[in-house]
């Protein structure tokens, strides 16, 4: 029923007037993975080109740093101003969806954890899903951060399940004890990490980096190691946010003051972290479009749907006045 609504009011045009609405909000679009293939939980290339049509019709696609200029002006923003940030750094990033945006002439933003570029690390969100995927048990017991979990391994979609759930417990643990309970979930699950990422999880190199930027697509830190910023020590927030800065700027060899925070987290502290860095902007995850005046440490981003209708649904600014509109009412409600 919902997917029908949103289908008719697509086919009639009324996103179009939320969109026209919204025209002097930056639109600033979240990607994360992408593959040949469609139906594997990320965007396609058929879906990727798909939508850069639609923006390229309906937008002016500018680079971030772009878009942040025209925020900082003393004049009112253009109308229909949108730029892609794609995050993490892995290579499908250069493989699948670099053709396409190359295709189309539009700039972006990839926001990448430098150890994972450098092939010294890969993601602690991988481990995870590559303990869980690769265990021969086929049950799971233990306890993470006061949370149980008894998983049973019956299908994919079992493990997939448990993936998360792992994920989103461990993210609310201190890092110094994260690192604690990943091992000791990968010993129980019997399972031997590879030194480095496997194909699936590895990252683009510097080479695909600098080829990348030559066609317009811009490398922007992510950290060194993805951590969740707000469970690390001052000292390590220091390290994450300038050390992958410094390595940015010794292997591209320009000014490197764009960021992204790493699952969304951040707090007052982050933000003055990232600021006492030389940060000159950086994006979160939470949803909305952008104005004249707003925090540029705190850019709002719309996060893509494969679903078509539902992209046009997001980058139109309906999905944030439903949000509005839904706070609203639980606030009268209370």
């Amino acid at each position: 029923m919902k997917q029908t609504v949103l289908r008719l009011m697509h086919e009639s045009g009324a996103f179009t007037a939320f969109r026209l609405a919204n025209r002097h909000k930056a639109l600033i679009l979240t990607y994360h993975r992408f593959s040949e293939a469609e139906g594997e939980g990320r965007t396609s290339a058929r879906e990727l080109a798909e939508q850069l049509e639609y923006l390229a019709a309906h937008y002016r696609l500018v680079s971030l740093a772009t878009l942040i200029d025209h925020l900082q002006a003393n004049e009112p923003l253009p109308a229909g101003l949108a730029a892609i940030t794609i995050d993490d750094g892995y290579r499908d990033a250069y493989e699948v969806a670099f053709p396409v945006l190359r295709r189309y002439d539009v700039p972006a933003t990839l926001f990448a954890a430098t150890r994972l570029v450098d092939g010294e690390e890969w993601l602690w969100t991988d481990k995870i899903e590559y303990a869980v995927l690769n265990t021969r048990a086929v049950r799971f017991e233990g306890q993470v951060n006061g949370q149980s979990f008894e998983f049973a391994f019956t299908d994919l979609a079992s493990r997939r399940d448990a993936i998360e759930q792992l994920k989103c417990c461990l993210k609310t643990v201190r890092e110094e004890s994260k690192q604690e309970k990943l091992a000791t979930i990968i010993e129980l699950l019997d399972v031997e990490l590879p030194a480095r990422a496997p194909a699936a999880y590895a990252g683009i190199t510097w080479q695909q980096a600098r080829e990348m930027e030559a066609a317009g697509v811009e490398l922007a830190s992510h950290t060194l190691t993805h951590p969740i910023l707000t469970q690390v020590s001052d000292t390590q927030l220091d390290r994450e946010l300038r050390e992958s800065k410094a390595r940015l700027e010794a292997e591209l060899r320009r000014p490197a003051n764009l960021f992204c925070y790493p699952n969304g987290d951040l707090d007052a502290r982050v933000m003055r972290a990232a600021k006492r860095a030389g940060y000159r902007a950086a994006v979160t995850v939470e949803e909305g479009l952008n104005e004249k005046g707003c925090d540029l440490l705190a850019l709002r981003r719309v996060h893509t749907e494969s679903d078509f209708t539902h992209f046009v649904q997001r980058t139109s600014g309906f999905e944030q006045m439903k949000n509005r509109l839904r706070e609203a009412l639980a606030k009268t409600a209370s």
